[in-house]
């Protein structure tokens, strides 16, 4: 049986197994000496803004060990520099890879699908071009932030076409490198390629950029000819508030809603409301769906504690929302709050109070 078709006791159990199984992997001896290995020879600090799409897993799409590329998700993609937390934490970690003596490579992304409109990200009513926008600027909301000379943090667009999985580096002046229309023996093109591009990145960028366009063409080769299932229903059964959520990348399972906004009732009661419309559409079984909240630590003590604060806040503000905003639906919620200790990806729940 689907997933989204057993019962919710059955669907939770398998999402936590899925985390174990996530951070078993992180935490195993060849992932570890992949991650050192691969940031020895390309230390850019990678930082991504994208989608909470399952769909768009730019680890898998290419072929980079787990941990090199930051993730900072939300619903559509949306986010603004503005918002203080949000702009903390770039900042934060923009400072500790130039104190590291290495540059930053912003990935800001969109996601669309060539094949059928309403494959589309929803966030943006399927409009790819709104979606296009919107990258473009917080782009010129990170030159702002950090100097429009691109020296030391490169701000790069990059498209994402779900049907392929391919990149799209949106380069000056509306040029495009498009990895989708490029065979592999091009590959050996391609710093020639970016170089023309993006003119005005950095040389240690662009090396450390290659890897993942060159691991996203061998990963789009190789799904050339296969079955794919596109069409994909959504049936979404989880909230997530909260970061640490790494090991979510099944398509169409969960709604996530970064703490980033000044307004978070807004993204919730927007989650919510897709869960009912699921639920009533009788995609989903209506015994239930799950409320997840989630915060990432470092070390034990001060900082685990803080945490399991936020994690709690986050879980009790988010059941607050979505009681107001949709009463029946919150009677079939089911919530669950957790840790994530961010050096193992190891989810910690936290006992209910």
């Amino acid at each position: 049986m689907p997933l989204h078709d057993r019962p919710i006791g059955e669907r939770i159990e398998a999402l936590l197994a899925l985390s174990r199984e996530h951070a078993d992997v992180f935490c195993s001896p060849s992932a570890w000496l992949a991650r050192e290995r691969y940031l020895a020879k390309h230390p850019t600090r990678i930082l991504a803004m994208k989608c909470m799409d399952g769909r768009i897993h730019l680890p898998h799409a290419t072929r980079t060990p787990l941990g090199i590329i930051t993730p900072f998700r939300n619903l559509g993609g949306i986010f603004h520099l503005g918002w203080p937390y949000l702009g903390e934490m770039l900042t934060d970690a923009v400072h500790a890879a130039i104190h590291g003596g290495n540059g930053v490579l912003l990935i800001i992304s969109y996601h669309f699908s060539r094949g059928d409109l309403a494959r589309g990200c929803a966030g943006f009513a399927c409009d790819a071009e709104a979606a296009l926008a919107h990258a473009n600027e917080i782009r010129r909301q990170a030159e702002q932030v950090f100097g429009r000379d691109h020296r030391n943090v490169y701000p790069l667009v990059c498209g994402f076409e779900t049907d392929t999985d391919s990149l799209i580096v949106h380069g000056s002046e509306g040029v495009t490198l498009d990895i989708g229309e490029l065979t592999l023996a091009e590959g050996a093109e391609l710093d020639q390629r970016v170089a023309q591009v993006c003119p005005d990145m950095p040389g240690d960028i662009r090396r450390d950029l290659l890897p993942l366009l060159q691991g996203n063409l061998q990963h789009v080769d190789s799904l050339r000819g296969t079955a794919r299932e596109l069409d994909i229903e959504h049936r979404e059964w989880v909230i997530c508030i909260g970061r640490g959520f790494d090991f979510l990348h099944l398509p169409n399972t969960a709604l996530i809603v970064g703490p980033y906004s000044p307004d978070l009732s807004e993204p919730i009661a927007t989650a919510a409301a897709i869960i009912d419309a699921n639920m009533k559409a009788g995609r989903i079984p209506a015994d239930g769906f799950l409320l997840l909240a989630s915060t990432p630590y470092e070390a034990i003590g001060v900082d685990r504690a803080r945490a399991e604060l936020k994690s709690r806040f986050l879980s009790e503000f988010a059941a607050r929302v979505i009681s107001r905003e949709h009463p029946r639906l919150a009677a079939s919620m089911l919530s669950r709050t957790a840790v994530v200790h961010w050096p193992s990806r190891r989810l910690e729940l936290l006992a209910q109070e």
